[in-house]
């Protein structure tokens, strides 16, 4: 994500809560939402348009962990950002050893397959190394 991308999601998913805070006001305590807290920083989205879901890191923690649109259920543990991003680095470097996702291009440009539009997987070319 930009700098740009971070800071306009950011405040969506503030404003987001803002407006569940106020509907919180009338829930009991255990029924009260949170959709994001102001520790969590976004960090990748799904796609450098769509930023409907992605990672955000938990500056209180220092873990990972996943947004949408729809407010899931957090699913696995996540890593911590340095793990999550030597991972990636080392898909990088050998792509054929990727176990999370397989690294590749369109058009010149780096993405994730599981990122891409099925419609798309034709012109996604697996990365060598």
């Amino acid at each position: 994500m930009t700098l740009d991308a971070v800071a306009a999601a950011y405040r969506l998913k503030m404003d987001d809560q803002a407006h569940q805070d106020t509907l919180n006001a009338d829930r009991p305590e255990d029924a009260r939402i949170t959709v994001w807290k102001p520790t969590w920083i976004p960090v990748v989205a799904v796609g450098p348009a769509d930023s409907t879901s992605g990672l955000y890191l938990d500056a209180a923690t220092g873990y990972l962990g996943r947004w949408s649109r729809y407010n899931e259920a957090p699913g696995e543990e996540l890593d911590t950002l340095v793990t999550y991003l030597e991972e990636a680095a080392d898909m990088l470097e050998a792509p054929a050893l990727a176990t999370r996702d397989k690294p590749g291009l369109i058009g010149g440009t780096l993405v994730w397959l599981s990122s891409i539009d099925p419609a798309q997987e034709d012109r996604w070319q697996p990365l060598t190394g």
